[in-house]
């Protein structure tokens, strides 16, 4: 397996250096903009043929640019055993966390869709979310199934995010605190729901 360029000799200038190009990136994200490599490599005063060492591609440029790129877990330390305290707490953060980046994510959300189909996935389609709103959901073992877990974090992933901040502020009418609001409800529903008359149909597969 060959070595990443910028964990090869001389970490600490190349660590520098590609945290400029993300944070240029970044900022062109934040301003609605659609990074490039040349564009970026500009932005941060670093040369072109450099850049192209740490990005190879736009898509590993779009994808070290994303928001939510660095985050492992959103439970908080000394997380609680109760389901819904975790799940309503994931969530929270979640759903704070696209608020917080909004044009970020807006500008991300676009260029998800626009993407082709032949192309990588961008973090947005990876369902990154999906992985944490599980181990929010992890005391349900023996009590739901592992498809019925995934299932259900694929329901509340469906009601929570960037998309549903978007429709529930531009088409709805909501405030950001009306909408996260929502999406917390919705999260505890659609658990409620599964516990009470089990999984969503997608479990079925």
């Amino acid at each position: 397996m060959s070595t990443p360029y910028r964990d090869a000799g001389r970490t600490g200038q190349k660590r520098r250096t590609f945290e400029a190009l993300v944070a240029a990136a970044r900022e062109q994200v934040a301003a609605g903009d659609t990074p490039t490599v040349d564009g970026t490599a500009a932005a941060a005063g670093v040369a072109r043929s450099t850049a192209y060492r740490y990005f190879p591609s736009q898509r590993e440029l779009l994808a070290a640019a994303h928001p939510e790129t660095a985050r492992q877990s959103l439970l908080p330390a000394g997380a609680p055993e109760d389901p819904a305290e975790r799940l309503d707490a994931v969530v929270l953060e979640f759903t704070r966390l696209i608020v917080n980046t909004e044009a970020q994510q807006r500008t991300m959300l676009r260029l998800s869709l626009e993407r082709d189909r032949g192309e990588s996935a961008l973090p947005l389609r990876q369902g990154r979310a999906i992985a944490w709103i599980e181990e929010a959901l992890a005391p349900l073992q023996g009590r739901l199934s592992g498809p019925a877990i995934r299932a259900l974090a694929l329901a509340v992933r469906s009601a929570i995010g960037i998309e549903a901040l978007v429709w529930l502020t531009d088409i709805g009418g909501l405030s950001r605190d009306q909408a996260l609001a929502s999406m917390r409800w919705s999260a505890q529903a659609l658990l409620q729901q599964a516990l009470d008359s089990g999984p969503p149909p997608a479990a079925a597969g």
